[in-house]
């Protein structure tokens, strides 16, 4: 594993809004740090683990993960990763979550990041340029904001059966025969669900799934090994989940993002 600590050393941020760019290998670890300015951060292609104050995120393609200032951070990739990264003044932070968050990246977002990072724009030093920074600020405090893109459990039995659904990410038992599983009824099942993840079991293991598929796609598998290996009894149905969660079909995704991401020249 490679660990990293090399971030600017600036102390003071050269624009209010300053862009960075860089590639992770597989098994990169940044040490924890802080910043006075807050951080969006955003992969290409990839999935990126980070733990902000004690709690773990994840940043998958079509989300980021935004850093408020001050907040203690590290991160981990076990894949090679296309990153990007937004340092914001704590003066503009003022519209966006007080706590780390997981942000939904909208189609104008990602163009405008996708843009700045082909022209290799740290500091926005036009006036166009900086009319696409305040626009990136304010779809910023628009984008729908999420605790986590996947929450963890706190209690055991709930554990259990995400320990057990991230080991076989194929398993489609239903909420009952998991209930049953653990000795519970489903309704208390249901109820820690709630609590604990935000979200039902269904909705839980999709988001998992979607990121195994991530992986996978990755690797150049077929649609069709993945979505049997998640599951899936057909290869549509899993199309369709994975449209709705990032927006773009498998094959979509995988050219514009995985595909696309690699010929670019990150600066």
């Amino acid at each position: 594993m490679t660990f990293r600590n090399n971030w600017p050393s600036f102390k003071k941020l050269p624009y209010p809004v300053y862009f960075r760019y860089d590639e992770f290998d597989a098994q990169t670890a940044w040490v924890p740090h802080r910043h006075d300015w807050g951080t969006l951060n955003y992969v290409a292609n990839g999935v990126m683990q980070l733990e902000i104050e004690g709690a773990r995120f994840l940043s998958p393609p079509q989300y980021a993960v935004w850093i408020p200032p001050k907040a203690a951070h590290a991160s981990f990739n076990a894949n090679a990763v296309i990153y990007r990264s937004v340092y914001i003044d704590a003066s503009l932070a003022g519209g966006l979550p007080s706590s780390a968050a997981t942000l939904r990246i909208s189609g104008l977002l990602r163009a405008i990041l996708s843009d700045f990072a082909e022209r290799g724009v740290a500091c926005p030093r036009t006036e166009a340029d900086r009319r696409l920074a305040r626009v990136l600020i304010d779809q910023l405090a628009l984008a729908p904001a999420e605790p986590r893109f996947l929450p963890q459990a706190r209690s055991l039995s709930l554990v259990r059966v995400l320990d057990a659904l991230q080991r076989e990410p194929g398993d489609n038992r239903t909420l009952d025969a998991w209930a049953e599983t653990v000795s519970m009824t489903p309704r208390t099942l249901a109820r820690h669900c709630c609590a604990e993840l935000g979200m039902t079991l269904g909705q839980w293991r999709q988001r998992m799934r979607f990121l195994r598929a991530i992986e996978g796609l990755e690797a150049g598998r077929t649609v069709k090994s993945i979505a049997f290996d998640l599951g899936y009894a057909t290869p549509s149905a899993f199309i369709e989940m994975f449209t709705r969660q990032s927006g773009l079909t498998p094959e979509q995704f995988r050219r514009q993002t995985i595909l696309g991401a690699a010929e670019q020249d990150p600066a």
